[in-house]
């Protein structure tokens, strides 16, 4: 079975090759029929500490690597710097 990859949004880095991803999902209300926007927050591996917050990010499954870490950062883009 493949395994899902996520795109998020990095909101934390304060702890040690961790980074705690948002990822936003938007779907259409069963009964209201109106877009629907809800978000949820992942931990995910990031070993060399190279993602800070804003960053753009893609996550992928793995084994659990601790109680809140089962998922690993596979690539991303950094946030532009505005001057």
């Amino acid at each position: 079975m493949p395994k899902r990859t996520l795109q998020g949004v990095v909101v934390s880095d304060k702890q040690a090759k961790t980074v705690v991803v948002r990822v936003d999902r938007r779907f259409s209300h069963a009964t209201m029929k109106k877009t629907v926007r809800r978000s949820k927050k992942y931990h995910a591996h990031d070993e060399t500490n190279q993602y800070s917050v804003g960053d753009q990010v893609w996550i992928e499954e793995r084994r659990p690597l601790s109680k809140l870490k089962c998922w690993e950062v596979v690539r991303g883009e950094k946030k532009q710097k505005v001057q």
